[in-house]
């Protein structure tokens, strides 16, 4: 059996180290947030990012995969919590896990690991513009819109866009420093922690100077309870269809975020389809422990994954530093952690938003076949109009109508024409990356 360790060194646990880091940084008030909008304790937003973290590195695909709650299952959860507590959302939630392992037995992931490869841009843009838009709020300390803020990110946008002549600029100042130095340092050493630096920096700046902005505060830690609960022949109807939805919430989120990441990462070819159903099975493994506590189901994240990437992390081990460094935040920690400014944590999110927003393919949009650049469009708006979910089988369905329209109608010339000049165009370009990528590799070496 090869050692996984054998050639492991001291370059490669500091990029997982940094990575981990950050991505923990941003676990930690992203956490608190999603558990408050299930109206579950805050604190178990953080466990599940604890609880999932060993379990995922240990049996997860991805090696640089982080997990934790997403936005996406929150409306589930939420109207588990509201029929039946906490009991009820850990009975969900358990359900949903034994349903990913069902996918997983089943070897569902390879078909959901089959989306285009312009669906998956979609995706990853519409994260991105989620990500940015989601901390406007924090970044210019926004009021609360009469009637709350919208659930969709684009009537979010419009609420911040309302409000902006009322904005601070204090922590916009916080936030726009930390984003600052994070591409600064990116752009002269790319695999260094820009945004941890920027982050340190900030608190020393708030500190010296005595800015007055809203803080981390300190974190309630307890460790929770195993929840009871009952099982009645009315759940098969209540609790079973809302856990398969669950289910199949996030196993598209997680292995569309697990494709994202492998994209920054630079592997653009499709994994092994072993490899998607493993993963459904690790987190299906780590969801149903987290259930058990009524911590809310893991998914994969993008703003914490790719920031793991980005600062350098290239194996197992930062899944394992993102767990004990959120531990350590929580505990020994804790009092530097409470006087993080929100506006500097949520300039790392925006910044990594900025990252996930697929500039490149953005360029080559006007020379892309069509049904490639609509379904780029449908599914970045969907994911910030609707969810992510909606927009991904929106953005699949263009490739489904297409192929009936080739096969029963024929296409027109015009059409033939355009997606010739379009496949030329992308082969062109294809070649162009993988020279640049091996060129990189080699300057690397």
């Amino acid at each position: 059996m090869k050692n996984p360790l054998r050639n492991y060194n001291g370059r490669l646990f500091a990029g997982d180290f940094f990575g981990g880091a950050i991505a923990a940084l941003i676990a930690l008030p992203y956490g608190l947030a999603m558990a408050s909008l299930m109206g579950l304790p805050p604190i178990l937003g953080l466990y599940t990012s604890l609880f999932a973290a060993p379990i995922c590195a240990l049996l997860g695909r991805n090696p640089v995969l982080i997990g934790g709650t997403s936005s996406a299952t929150v409306p589930f959860i939420l109207g588990a919590v509201r029929s039946g507590g906490i009991s009820g959302a850990a009975k969900l939630c358990i359900f949903a896990a034994v349903f990913l392992l069902i996918f997983c037995i089943m070897r569902l992931g390879r078909y959901v690991a089959n989306v285009p490869h312009s669906v998956l841009a979609g995706f990853s843009c519409g994260i991105g513009g989620l990500m940015v838009i989601s901390q406007l709020k924090v970044i210019f300390a926004l009021k609360t819109p009469p009637g709350g803020w919208s659930e969709s990110m684009f009537g979010q946008l419009m609420q911040s866009l309302e409000q902006f002549r009322q904005f601070h600029w204090l922590p916009a100042l916080v936030a726009g420093i930390v984003m600052l130095i994070s591409t600064l340092v990116r752009m002269r050493y790319p695999r260094a922690p820009g945004p941890f630096l920027g982050v340190g920096i900030v608190v020393a700046a708030a500190a010296a100077f005595g800015w007055k902005v809203n803080q981390v505060g300190n974190i309630p830690l307890s460790m929770p309870p195993i929840i009871g609960f009952t099982w009645t022949p009315q759940d098969v109807f209540k609790v079973l269809p809302s856990a398969l939805g669950l289910a199949f919430v996030a196993s598209v989120e997680l292995l569309m975020t697990s494709r994202v990441v492998d994209h920054f990462r630079g592997r653009h070819k499709l994994v092994k389809k072993v490899d998607a159903d493993m993963e459904l099975g690790a987190y299906g493994i780590a969801n149903l422990i987290c259930g058990f506590f009524a911590a809310p189901t893991s998914v994969g994240i993008p703003a914490r994954s790719v920031a793991n990437v980005q600062c350098g992390a290239t194996t197992k081990m930062s899944n394992v530093v993102h767990g004990a460094l959120l531990w350590g935040m929580m505990t020994v920690g804790a009092g530097f952690i409470a006087h993080v400014p929100l506006a500097a944590l949520a300039g790392v999110t925006a910044w990594m938003g900025f990252r996930l927003l697929d500039w490149g393919t953005w360029k080559r949009l006007p020379k892309m076949r069509l049904v490639d650049a609509a379904a780029f469009l449908a599914t970045a708006a969907g994911v910030l109009i609707a969810d992510a979910v909606i927009a991904i089988i929106v953005g699949c369905s263009l490739y489904a109508l297409r192929y009936l329209l080739l096969r029963f109608v024929g296409a027109p010339a015009w059409l033939e024409r355009q997606e010739q000049a379009a496949s030329t165009h992308e082969q062109a370009a294809a070649a162009t990356h993988s020279a640049s990528l091996t060129t990189t590799s080699s300057a690397s070496k």
